[in-house]
């Protein structure tokens, strides 16, 4: 997204809304240690993107860049993007190529990208726009590949988080695993589905302990040719 949004759009007004709070946030959660299974899924996407000989990838709501840094450090070229401009500052401090974009429009070309990641980031989508933003990520991206993405579970509810205690409150789909596979399986072929509980503390998810939810994580495979080498074990 763009500081041109226009006001009366209803996603233009959700986006800029999401900006602005992740804006207010960003020193804060710059300064949080990424949860230990986040970094382990990292870890193992960077394995299997080395596997099949993709060395770059794109992130949407890419924050500080704290995973950005992960996959540099690992070797992997990296762009990312996220609707938050202060978090895009924050994300260029630490070297990295980041810019603000929404999801709903990426600026960048057919198949730039031999991988993507997203995490904790499409729950913020509503349902009425979820496929469109899929739909840019697979554009983005090239014919076979590997999309990582988590996201929080839910009832198939769409609500504001009860534990922001300034307006406007984020907005969350929270969606459960059928729905996730669903929707997902529109547009390509969900070639790995994990989840695993709540934890406490760091581990935690929105919600402020009034949510029942696990995080889901997957790879959609991008429709085209087949991977370039084996998934790691």
């Amino acid at each position: 997204m763009d500081g041109n949004a226009r006001h009366g759009d209803p996603e233009n007004d959700h986006e800029a809304e999401l900006a602005a709070y992740y804006n207010r946030e960003a020193a804060a959660r710059d300064a949080r240690p990424l949860t230990s299974r986040r970094v382990a899924c990292r870890e193992w996407f960077t394995r299997l993107l080395k596997s099949e000989h993709r060395h770059s990838l794109l992130e949407l709501g890419c924050g500080s860049g704290w995973d950005g840094l992960g996959f540099v450090q690992a070797g992997l070229h990296y762009c990312g993007v996220d609707l938050s401009e202060e978090s895009v500052r924050l994300a260029r401090t630490k070297g990295l190529d980041a810019s603000v974009a929404s999801g709903r429009a990426l600026p960048f070309a057919d198949a730039a990208f031999p991988a993507a990641w997203t995490m904790s980031t499409l729950l913020h989508v509503p349902n009425r726009a979820i496929d469109d933003v899929v739909s840019e990520l697979v554009r983005v991206t090239a014919p076979g590949a590997p999309l990582a993405v988590g996201l929080w579970s839910g009832e198939d509810d769409e609500v504001l988080n009860p534990e922001d205690d300034i307006e406007p409150r984020r907005f969350f789909s929270r969606r459960s695993d059928a729905t996730v596979r669903e929707i997902f399986g529109r547009h390509g072929t969900v070639e790995h589905f994990e989840t695993w509980p709540e934890g406490q503390g760091p581990e935690s998810g929105p919600g402020a302990g009034q949510w029942v939810q696990h995080y889901q994580f997957l790879v959609l495979r991008t429709p085209g040719h087949n991977p370039q080498g084996p998934a790691p074990q």
